[in-house]
């Protein structure tokens, strides 16, 4: 980078190699000259060490290896700003879920484009929407450099049919992509709806790479509950298990998936009893369960709620909040969608949507790393400016 260079002695630098002629006085003279020169380079060095300090203060958003700035070479997290793809475009991936799949990782969101406009239906919870557009695929090999994939929306619109699931005036949300060993496809279940969200299904699409396209299949309640917010997640041993709010999200809803991940297996089992969780994500350390989820207030932020289990099925319990210091109490102002498994299983990512509900295609991402007590018995989520995974 130009500021961090440092200028040092030359060899044709004429007050450092100079030569010294024979007598007393020249040479102190010299001597006198020498240690000028010394202390002016002493002075250059810090001038540079104090800009090159300033600069790691304020790192630039992005910065190319040539030191110009550019959309495209992104080297840092800003939590809450807006996430460039590497054609420095926005990215448009909303709610999104988050496969790693041959040393890639894949990101799928809802595209939010369009007017926000207030269904009559839904004035009493101020349920603003945009019309459907579509599910977006990116791809990182860093988590900081995404590319639109080749397929870029992986699960449009239907616009030709007012009935289907994923006609434009219809809700589709959360999507989750996971990949089954058993049957070499990639499958998304996604949370569909009625634009009041009287519905409440779930809609599984699949797809022979996780570039897509995907291919809807159906929507359902499973087991005939209630389906809305939701997420999947893939146990060390394959088995598959769909977490969705139901009952009028006031009880969330743990049911198996079949070995093709396509069906749920006809049981369930009912936790967070009265807690009204919604947005949940589960992930998995150290033999341990963890499960993040936020409270039900439309598009309003409110504090991130969390749990821990040994076992899938639970016992689940509420622990608090964890995320700490000023505007925790709002999830910094956000709203939970997944936390990432960075490939080396050592540290995790909580992601979550930051919502702007009078304009949803301005929603922004907040996205920071989890800590984790010595006994594995607690969480933190800690504020941070910028950082790098």
């Amino acid at each position: 980078m130009k500021n961090e260079v440092c200028y040092y002695p030359n060899e044709d630098h004429p007050l450092i190699h100079t030569r010294q002629p024979r007598g007393t006085k020249t040479r102190s003279f010299t001597s006198l000259h020498s240690v000028f020169a010394l202390m002016g380079i002493i002075l250059v060095i810090y001038r540079n060490l104090s800009r090159y300090n300033e600069t790691k203060s304020v790192p630039l958003l992005q910065q190319s290896s040539s030191g110009t700035t550019s959309e495209s070479h992104n080297r840092y997290i800003y939590p809450g700003q807006i996430f460039h793809d590497t054609d420095g475009d926005a990215i448009n991936a909303h709610g999104g879920g988050f496969l790693y799949y041959n040393n890639t990782y894949y990101w799928y969101g809802e595209i939010k484009r369009g007017e926000t406009y207030l269904p009559e239906a839904n004035v009493d919870w101020g349920g603003t929407r945009v019309d459907f557009v579509g599910i977006s695929c990116y791809a990182s090999n860093d988590l900081l450099n995404w590319r639109k994939c080749r397929t870029y929306n992986v699960l449009p619109a239907n616009t030709d049919d007012p009935l289907h699931d994923l006609h434009p005036s219809k809700v589709a949300e959360r999507p989750k992509v996971v990949y089954n060993g058993k049957t070499d496809t990639f499958v998304m279940w996604l949370h569909v709806d009625t634009m009041d969200y009287q519905l409440a299904r779930c809609g599984v699409a699949m797809s022979s790479s996780p570039e897509g396209p995907f291919i809807y299949l159906r929507s359902f309640r499973p087991q005939g509950q209630m389906a809305r917010d939701l997420t999947i997640f893939v146990d060390d041993d394959w088995k598959a298990y769909l977490f969705t709010s139901s009952e009028d999200n006031a009880v969330m809803h743990i049911t198996e998936l079949t070995d093709d991940y396509l069906n749920t297996i006809g049981m369930y089992q009912r936790v967070f009893i009265g807690d009204y969780v919604e947005a949940p994500t589960l992930f998995k350390r150290n033999g341990m369960y963890y499960f993040i989820g936020s409270g039900c207030t439309a598009w309003q932020p409110n504090a991130a709620k969390y749990a821990l289990a040994s076992s899938v099925w639970g016992p689940w319990n509420i622990s608090g909040n964890p995320c700490v210091g000023q505007d925790s109490n709002t999830t910094f102002h956000s709203q939970s969608t997944y936390v990432i498994p960075v490939s080396n299983a050592s540290s995790y990512i909580f992601a979550a949507d930051r919502w702007n509900m009078n304009n949803l295609s301005d929603s922004r991402y907040v996205w920071l790393p989890i800590s984790f007590g010595i006994n594995n018995d607690t969480m933190e989520i800690i504020w941070q400016d910028y950082w790098r995974p």
